[in-house]
Order: C-alpha cells, then sequence, then structure tokens
C-alpha cells in the first residue's frame, strides 16, 4: 500500500514537472528563436519580428484575413494607454503572441497581442544631459530570445524577452559627445548593427558600429566620413573619401551619421546604410574648395562579416540642404527590361526616387515623385543631379522645393510584391536657405550655429506644407495613384496580401486604402495623431493590427503648420491601439483638439533688447516649443503657459527638467538668459503680424521665387 503511494506521489510530481517544463518551453522566450531564417521568410505573416517585418524591409505582410472584402467588420480589440511616456512615434514587434515596443527613452514594454496586458516594462534610464533631443526611439530588434534597443543617451542594450532583465549593455558613442540614438537597430547572423544621429547638433563625424548580439561585443565600426588626414585613415575607403573633401573639415566632424536607414541583404552578404546631412549643412563652410563630400547623403554597401567598403551611390553630391538618405531602403526584385533585377528602392529627402541594382550599385532609375525645383533631372550617364542654378545659394539665400523636411522623411514607406507598388507617405513644403555674414574663414560652429545658416524664427502657416499617400511603379516610373491627406505629415505605411495600405493620419484617423486604387475602405477614430507606422500578425489564427498614437515626432517644431490639427502632447493620449475582425472594445475617451490662447501679464514691460538676445537664446527651445514660439503641439506652447510669467517657476523647470515629459535641463543657462527668454516669449504672445508686414514677407518670397525660376531657366 505504501509502495503503491510513493509510485503515486512520484507520479504526480513527475508529472508536474513535466506540465511545467511544458510551459516552459511554450513560453514566448523559448519560442521566440528568431534567428537568420526567420527574419529571410517572406512568406509567414505570423510575427512581426523586425522593424521591416523581414530582412527586405518591405513593410508588407502575407496575412489576407482581413482584405478588401471584410475590413469593414474591423473593430477595436483593446488599448493601452502610455500617458507616462512623451513620445511613440515608433514601430512595435510581434513575436509569439507578444508585442514588444521601445517608446519615448527607449522605455520596453512587453505586452499580450490579444489583451494588451503589460507583461513587464523596464526603463534605462537615460541620462540627463542626452534629453536634447525631442525625436525618441523610433524601433527595435529582436534575435534569438532577446529584445534589442538604443538609448538616446547613446546605450545599446538586450533584454530577456521573458522576463525583460537585463542581459547586456554597451555604450555605442563617446561619452559627452553629440551623438544620440533614435533608430532601431538591425540584427543578422549573429550581429546587430546601429548608427546614431547628432549632425545637428555639433562636432560629429558619422558611423555605424556592429556588436555581437549575444554578448554585445564590439565587432566592426565603419567611419562614414573622413577625419584628419594627419592622424592617418582607418581603411581605403577612407583614403579616397578625403579626396572629395577640402579645408580643415574634421574641426567641424563633417557629419555623415546613420540614424535610420540600415538593410542587411541575405543574397549578398551586405548591409546597406543610408548616411545623413553633411555638419555642418552648409558645404561653403565645412568644405569651402567644394568637392562631393564622400559619404555624405549616399547609399553605401558593405561586407556584413567585415564591414570592408563594396560600392556606394551619393543622392546629393556636396550636400548643403540636408538632404539625407536615411530614409528606409527596400529590396525588392523587379522585371527591368525583360530581366529580373535585385533591386535596392530609395525615396530620400531631396525627391527623387532611386532604383539601384544591389549586386552593382549601377542606378537603374531616377525620377522625380512631386515638386522638385532644386534639381532638372538626374543623368543617367553620370548618376549625377543636373542642379539648378542658385540653389547654393550663392547670393545669401535660396528658395527652392523641397526643404530640409524632405518629400519623403523618416516615416518608413511600403512595398508590396502582389501589386509590384511603393507606396510613400509624401510631402511637399519649400525650403528657405540664408547664410548671409557667414564666412568659412570665421565661421565657428560653438558661435555661429552648428549647421551654419542663419536660424529661421518666424512662425510657419498652415498653407505652407501639404501631405499626400501616393502609390509609385518603379518599373514603369510613374506615379499611379496619389491621394491627398490631413496636414503636413504623414505616418508610415503597410500593405498587406489582403490588398490593403494601412496608415495613420495626422487628424486622428487610422486609414485602410485599396491597394490598387488608392480609395478608402476603412477608417477608425485613435483620440489623437500619429506619425507611427502600423503592424499586423496572428495569432491563434486570428490577424490583428496594431498602431501607437500620439502626437510627437521629427516634424512637430513647425509652429502653426504642426499645431493646426489641435493635438497637444501633455494633454491628448498616447497609446496603443489593436484591431480585429469584429472586434468591439471601446475607444477611451480623449480631449477634443483645441489650439491655445496665449496668456500674458500686462504690467511687465517688454525689453526690445532682452527679446533680441532671448530671439537668438532660443534656437535650443524650437525643436520642442516650435517656430515662432508657437508650439507644434509636441510640448506646451510657452505663449499659452502661465510659468514663463513666473520667474521662479520658469527657472525651475529649465534648470532641473522634466524628464518624464520630454524636457530637458538647461543648467548652463544664466539667470539673464532666463530674463531674456521670458521677454521673447511675452513678445510673442503679444504678437500680432500687420497687413504691411504680411505683405513685405509675401513681397520678400515672391522676389525670390522669381529670382530663382530666372536662375533655373539660365535668364540671369
Amino acid at each position: 500500500m505504501g509502495l503503491r503511494m510513493d509510485y503515486h506521489d512520484r507520479g504526480r510530481r513527475i508529472g508536474k514537472w513535466l506540465g511545467a517544463l511544458l510551459l516552459l518551453l511554450l513560453s514566448p522566450a523559448c519560442l521566440a528563436q528568431v534567428d537568420q531564417a526567420r527574419l529571410a521568410d517572406e512568406a509567414d505573416g505570423r510575427d512581426w519580428p523586425a522593424y521591416g517585418r523581414t530582412f527586405s524591409e518591405q513593410h508588407f505582410s502575407p496575412l489576407e484575413q482581413i482584405n478588401r472584402q471584410n475590413v469593414r467588420r474591423l473593430g477595436l480589440a483593446w488599448t493601452l494607454e502610455l500617458p507616462d511616456v512623451w513620445n511613440v512615434s515608433s514601430a512595435p514587434l510581434a513575436v509569439d503572441g507578444v508585442l514588444y515596443l521601445a517608446v519615448g527613452f527607449s522605455v520596453m514594454y512587453a505586452v499580450d497581442a490579444t489583451s494588451g496586458k503589460v507583461l513587464w516594462r523596464y526603463d534605462p534610464q537615460v541620462a540627463p544631459a542626452k534629453m536634447r533631443m525631442a525625436w525618441g526611439i523610433r524601433g527595435l530588434a529582436f534575435w534569438n530570445g532577446k529584445v534589442i534597443a538604443g538609448v538616446q543617451d547613446g546605450r545599446l542594450f538586450a533584454l530577456d524577452a521573458k522576463s525583460g532583465t537585463l542581459v547586456w549593455e554597451t555604450l555605442t558613442t563617446q561619452p559627452g559627445d553629440n551623438r544620440y540614438i533614435t533608430g532601431a537597430p538591425r540584427v543578422f547572423k549573429g550581429k546587430v548593427i546601429i548608427g546614431h544621429g547628432g549632425a545637428d547638433f555639433g562636432h560629429v563625424r558619422g558611423y555605424v558600429s556592429t556588436y555581437d548580439a549575444e554578448t554585445g561585443k564590439l565587432l566592426w565600426r565603419w567611419y562614414i566620413v573622413p577625419g584628419n588626414p594627419a592622424l592617418g585613415f582607418e581603411n581605403k575607403a577612407m583614403e579616397v573619401a578625403a579626396r572629395t573633401w577640402s579645408g580643415e573639415w574634421w574641426k567641424f566632424g563633417g557629419g555623415g551619421t546613420a540614424w535610420n536607414a540600415l538593410t542587411y541583404d541575405p543574397d549578398f552578404n551586405r548591409v546597406y546604410i543610408g548616411t545623413g546631412n553633411g555638419g555642418p549643412w552648409n558645404r561653403k563652410l565645412r568644405s569651402p574648395g567644394g568637392g562631393d563630400n564622400l559619404f555624405l547623403c549616399s547609399v553605401v554597401a558593405l561586407d556584413a562579416d567585415t564591414g570592408e567598403y563594396v560600392w556606394h551611390y551619393q543622392t546629393a553630391p556636396g550636400e548643403s540642404w540636408d538632404f539625407t538618405s536615411t530614409m528606409d531602403l527596400e529590396l525588392a526584385t523587379l522585371t527591368i527590361d525583360g530581366t529580373p533585377r535585385k533591386v535596392l528602392l530609395h525615396a530620400p529627402k531631396n525627391g527623387f526616387f532611386y532604383v539601384i541594382d544591389r549586386a552593382t550599385g549601377k542606378l537603374l532609375s531616377a525620377e522625380k515623385l512631386g515638386k522638385v525645383t532644386w534639381a532638372k533631372r538626374i543623368d543617367m550617364a553620370s548618376g549625377r543631379p543636373v542642379e539648378n542654378r542658385g540653389v547654393r545659394y550663392e547670393d545669401g539665400e535660396a528658395l527652392m522645393w523641397p526643404g530640409s523636411a524632405g518629400l519623403h522623411n523618416w516615416q518608413p514607406m511600403s512595398f508590396s510584391p502582389d501589386t509590384q507598388l511603393t507606396y510613400i507617405p509624401a510631402h511637399e513644403m519649400a525650403g528657405y536657405y540664408n547664410d548671409r555674414g557667414l564666412d568659412a574663414k570665421t565661421y565657428d560652429m560653438d558661435r555661429d550655429g552648428p549647421m551654419g545658416l542663419n536660424a529661421f524664427h518666424d512662425d510657419i502657416p498652415t498653407s505652407a506644407g501639404s501631405s499626400s499617400l501616393l502609390a509609385w511603379d518603379a518599373v514603369r516610373r510613374r506615379k499611379v495613384w496619389e491621394m491627398a491627406l490631413p496636414g503636413a505629415t504623414s505616418a508610415g505605411v503597410m500593405t498587406t496580401h489582403g490588398g490593403l495600405v494601412f496608415q495613420g493620419q495626422s487628424d486622428g484617423q487610422f486609414v485602410a486604402r485599396d491597394d490598387r486604387t488608392g480609395s478608402v475602405l476603412w477608417s477608425a477614430s485613435m483620440g489623437v495623431g500619429t506619425q507611427a507606422p502600423p503592424i499586423t500578425y496572428s495569432v491563434n489564427g486570428r490577424q490583428y493590427v496594431s498602431i501607437l498614437a500620439g502626437w510627437a515626432g521629427g516634424q512637430m517644431l513647425l509652429g502653426s503648420l504642426s499645431a493646426q490639427h489641435g493635438w497637444v502632447g501633455r494633454d491628448h493620449p498616447r497609446r496603443l491601439l489593436t484591431y480585429v475582425l469584429d472586434g468591439h472594445a471601446t475607444l477611451p475617451a480623449s480631449p477634443p483638439p483645441a489650439l491655445p490662447s496665449p496668456v500674458d501679464d500686462a504690467s511687465l514691460k517688454i525689453d526690445p533688447a532682452l527679446v533680441a538676445r532671448g530671439r537668438h537664446l532660443y534656437e535650443r527651445c524650437l525643436i520642442c516649443h516650435g517656430a515662432g514660439v508657437v508650439a507644434g503641439g509636441f510640448a506646451p506652447d510657452l505663449r499659452a503657459s502661465a510659468v514663463p510669467l513666473n520667474a521662479q517657476a520658469f527657472q525651475t523647470i529649465v534648470y532641473g527638467g522634466l524628464q518624464s515629459r520630454g524636457m530637458p535641463p538647461f543648467p548652463e543657462l544664466s539667470a539673464a538668459d532666463l530674463a531674456a527668454l521670458r521677454h521673447y516669449i511675452r513678445e510673442r504672445a503679444r504678437y500680432k503680424p500687420t497687413f504691411g508686414e504680411q505683405l513685405g514677407a509675401a513681397w520678400h518670397y515672391l522676389c525670390l521665387l522669381v529670382k530663382m525660376k530666372l536662375k533655373a531657366w539660365g535668364w540671369i
């Protein structure tokens, strides 16, 4: 009897142990073996395990449960409110029924994909000194049971996907430098690659770094622009690149930061790097003798194992306009002239759409996507742009399309293998460049500003820009359709085998369109606008669609142009929304859109001298609080805030910052600086342009536009 009880008890213990083992084996950390094969698999749409879903970066899903015929049944499954996160312009990942997201200063969440329940949260605690950039993180990576993300202070870290505990962490930048991370890392062959930003904010020489995905050990680093020739060159590519520069460019850093576009190509075992603008933007200052300034604004192919240079194509030789090539690089196979070609698709800021042969780097086509006045065309024999006269602001100023915001920015486009079309979130906005009074012989980056241009301080009206979604046929080199969108910016795009194009909008609508015609088949309110791209995945046989919504991102600094929708980051929600067929969840209430009303203290007598000083100091506030002190919705409108009316309250916030809301500290400002800022803010709060001022500004820009046209035609 006792023997039988012993066996029975032992059996129960063994059964319990086996059950625990089975549960462990079925847990996300064990199932989530995202590896080389899984990231190369275009056919399996159950997960969204990488920023662009697979190595191809197409932002396309083969799922079709949600399709043209039934998308009208799409409903809200659940929402997750993120009130303590200031920026959610990011793309989640979906792996084995769990969503992973990095938002704000790389705060990480693991969320059950079917219920919205938070499984764990991890805050890397960004260094206060690195809170100066308002972009926030845009994505993360997954490899072998680990989620990997960068941090604005330059760290790269990996967490255990099951528990959220730190596996490894490494600093990718140099202590005290201007570099920071906002882009998503990419993983391949047990490696993780990351770049950085910073060329717009000071002395920075761009590079990309590759680390061991299991340990965080540095494997190789490739600099994008050459350093000081007196110190020697890291490789032959840098030696060759140095011949395309002049002057003492290395004193400014040179720029070239790769802050977004990184694509691994398993067919050729290469990584493609989309490189950034010059530092400073103005070539007349950083390279006064001219030159192409390699490898700025380029697509560079490197050997994935060694980081050795293979080929490059430069989209903006001698860049002078912030025409970065950091927009996504998508891989596809297209039949061109009857022959299948493995190509790279690229729509950088400069307004052209490029098709490049991945094997050789040869340019196959380059066509204008919209209004482009800086260049007539791309010469196919040389691959170089045929520039219009005057666009390099030779006479001190220039007005042209597109401007530094680009015709296409970081928000990802999507290529559909079904339609063979590329769907591009586009916008139209002019660029004004002015460097009067700046001379290469006396230019000081710290004193005169890191861009090498005179800052533009005035508010930007709602009529200054527009946005659209366009479908581009890369084989026939033409636009198939284009749909106007609300506002001046538009969010990233996703396409599916169900014949749908999903995109969030600035007006707060989440929209699904027919991929053949662009017609709207379904829409739902998100309660707030967004810049983030959506993803889709499948759990237990049901297809879900998720998107992060919240009004923040890189183009919130455009004053009234950004503020027109009435979203305010502090007042309106930041949330993760998930949809499913026949979902019936209720969207949580959010405040209606509202535009700020300036407040004032009539007893304050404005000092014009302090206003002038404050205008200059405000340049460091402009990115968050908007041009002309008209907030674009990301941060509070200082004209409508009571804080600047109180000297002590203003000092407390400026010196201490508000990290949870994205406000960095500025302890280096003096009491006199704060007084000047307060006077400038009050002057802007009281400012009402006269008819004469409006007419004068309009006349100035009309004359400049006519002058640019005459130069382009060769008449002057």
